[in-house]
């Protein structure tokens, strides 16, 4: 498989702080990857640099072949890369469907003059809009709930319209932090099997930051380790579970409780 996503030697400093040092990886297309770590390792650090919140210190970002080291989030969004956010970004004051609606617009085909003379290609577009904007409420079932105002959602609800958001932007990879925060079991069980229907459903590849050891265990085909900035470990579940480092610095004493 071809390489979507390289981060080379990249390296973030906040002041005199080394939050990142040297963090490599190759991510291949259609790939579901996960980045673990303890509180403070780093992994929210690499999905802002990635998606140009921050520029890097030092090292260089490629996103299919092409260098985004440094470009705005909106260039990067463009080029193909979603993400989903640790505290939720939602927009409160607006429905459930105009929420995703506002991620549609951001590639709409059609020009400022083509609103305000309401031509063709304007109607047709907001029709393809709706439509598609329909569909991911179904898929994330949704649609029930598509005209209530966004705050009025179950937290776990709000996780799933912050995934069907920046699917809306039709990314080639997304970025998912801590999707299962604040999820009850039952709740976390269908996100685990809803991100593998993502995947093959939408062709997208994923990178994914967890905490909840059931979740990066159950799903992920590949696991990197952080631990205070650096890479600690690389491999598969069983490898990963079964680290030394790995369950000293963040799964505790026992390794049979991944």
């Amino acid at each position: 498989m071809e390489t979507i996503l390289s981060l080379q030697n990249v390296t973030h400093y906040f002041g005199g702080l080394r939050a990142v040092n040297n963090f490599n990886i190759d991510l291949p297309e259609g790939s579901l990857w996960g980045l673990i770590g303890p509180n403070g390792a780093g992994k929210t650090t690499i999905f802002n640099l990635i998606t140009g919140v921050y520029k890097p210190t030092e090292g260089k970002i490629l996103f299919e072949g092409n260098n985004i080291t440094g470009l705005k989030s909106h260039i990067i969004v463009d080029k193909g890369i979603a993400r989903t956010f640790q505290n939720l970004r939602i927009f409160n004051e607006l429905t459930v469907i105009d929420n995703i609606r506002v991620a549609k617009h951001f590639k709409a085909d059609y020009k400022i003059t083509d609103s305000i003379l309401r031509t063709k290609k304007f109607y047709d577009e907001e029709r393809r809009i709706k439509e598609e904007t329909y569909d991911l409420l179904k898929i994330f079932g949704l649609q029930g709930r598509m005209n209530n105002l966004a705050k009025h959602l179950p937290y776990g609800e709000l996780r799933k319209l912050e995934i069907a958001r920046a699917l809306a932007t039709k990314p080639k990879l997304l970025l998912l932090d801590e999707p299962a925060a604040g999820m009850n079991p039952r709740e976390v069980g269908n996100l685990m099997e809803l991100i593998h229907s993502i995947r093959e459903m939408f062709n997208v590849t994923i990178l994914l930051v967890e905490h909840q050891m059931k979740v990066v265990m159950g799903i992920c085909e590949r696991i990197k380790v952080m631990d205070f900035g650096e890479t600690i470990a690389e491999g598969n579940p069983d490898e990963i579970r079964n680290d030394r480092k790995v369950i000293e610095a963040y799964l505790g004493s026992e390794g049979g409780k991944c």
